[in-house]
């Protein structure tokens, strides 16, 4: 309770303005962290709560660890590392050892991703697309990215319109475009307009999975509406685009879908899909989820400018102690500290610099607003 108490004094200017039950639940659940005695966490393909656990995922979700000698096997494929593999945010896969297997037999596999367009797109939803694109360079293949209008519209929760989604898909294929795919092999699509082309795969889809099976996958009840019951058939046939092998390159909340692909693929021809799941970027506000474009404090957005961007790192979740004296007898706490999370997630390339950072800021040598600078 002191400790917790400590926290809370040290952080109340922080919190000024905001929501403050929020902003306890995320202290709470850090220090619950520092303690490890946090395991509750929640995800799914439209949540993400609580502190993850990704070794726990990993087992509740049957996949397998992206282990070194399988990210050495795709480094020396691709003829060049990657910060999102050596500092193990891709960290779980599905079949990868078989694409690689696939490529190096000479018959290639193809990419597919896909974004959600519910609003603007945040920092955490673009950096799994710079990943992608680096796949696609380094192996000169076809990348497939489904902009999911229909699911978006149909969650209930989101209150969007048909008008909504179709602006945010626009908004959102810009972004995504100006990453810089390779123009001749990639298509970006949306559901709505492209449904024509999908619909007959879609319903012998829909035709293998009954209501039983996505309930148990999903948790649907009752109170689902049939559009969300029907939509996993969408999101999977995209893995049927190409008869080569499909690779997902995406967060791993989106596993649920594929386990159901990897079911029924084979009894129509085509390969299970494989994927390679990556961690999600911390929200501002703390070790809890994910940034979330709909919790506007939590993320930063593409289309943000300068003074904003500046206000809401230097508002971030800290790991500093509660006084610069403090802080400089005990240390700063990397592991929860928000700001250093995101310079080893994507924002600093440099393993040095990185390492140097964390024994800096660990030791109190460099303080909370030096990282956050």
């Amino acid at each position: 309770e002191n400790c917790l108490k400590n926290r809370v004094s040290g952080r109340i200017n922080f919190y000024r303005g905001r929501d403050l039950i929020q902003a306890l639940k995320s202290l709470n659940e850090a220090f619950l962290v520092e303690m490890g005695q946090q395991d509750e966490f929640k995800v799914t393909p439209w949540t993400v709560e609580g502190v993850v656990d990704y070794e726990k995922l990993i087992r509740d979700f049957g996949t397998e660890p992206l282990t070194r000698e399988l990210k050495d096997r795709l480094v020396s494929l691709a003829g060049e590392d990657h910060l999102l593999l050596r500092r193990s945010i891709f960290f779980s896969h599905r079949d990868l050892d078989k694409v690689l297997h696939d490529y190096e037999a000479g018959r290639g596999f193809f990419l597919y991703t896909g974004r959600g367009p519910s609003g603007p797109m945040t920092l955490g939803h673009i950096i799994p697309f710079y990943f992608t694109k680096w796949l696609q360079d380094r192996f000169r293949c076809n990348v497939y990215i489904e902009l999911t209008d229909d699911e978006k519209f149909l969650e209930e929760s989101r209150n969007l319109t048909i008008e909504d989604v179709r602006k945010w898909s626009f908004e959102n294929a810009l972004d995504i475009a100006a990453v810089g795919f390779d123009t001749n092999r990639t298509f970006i699509f949306q559901d709505m307009e492209y449904v024509r082309n999908m619909y007959p795969m879609v319903l012998k889809i829909a035709k293998k999975v009954n209501f039983s099976w996505v309930r148990a996958v999903f948790g649907f009840d009752a109170s689902t509406n049939i559009g969300m019951i029907f939509y996993p058939a969408f999101q999977i046939c995209v893995t049927f685009f190409e008869k080569r092998r499909c690779l997902i390159p995406a967060a791993i909340d989106q596993d649920p879908y594929w386990r159901i692909q990897r079911d029924i693929a084979e009894s129509f021809g085509y390969h299970k899909t494989a994927a390679i799941h990556s961690k999600f970027l911390p929200s501002l506000t703390g070790p809890s989820g994910k940034m979330s474009a709909s919790q506007p404090e939590s993320a930063i957005y593409l289309n943000e400018d300068e003074k904003s961007v500046r206000r809401k790192i230097f508002q971030a979740f800290s790991g500093g102690q509660p006084t610069v004296e403090e802080h400089k007898r005990l240390g700063g706490n990397p592991d929860v500290d928000v700001p250093y999370q995101w310079l080893h997630f994507f924002f600093e390339e440099d393993d040095e610099k990185i390492r140097r950072i964390r024994e800096e800021y660990s030791s109190g040598r460099m303080l909370s607003g030096e990282i956050k600078e």
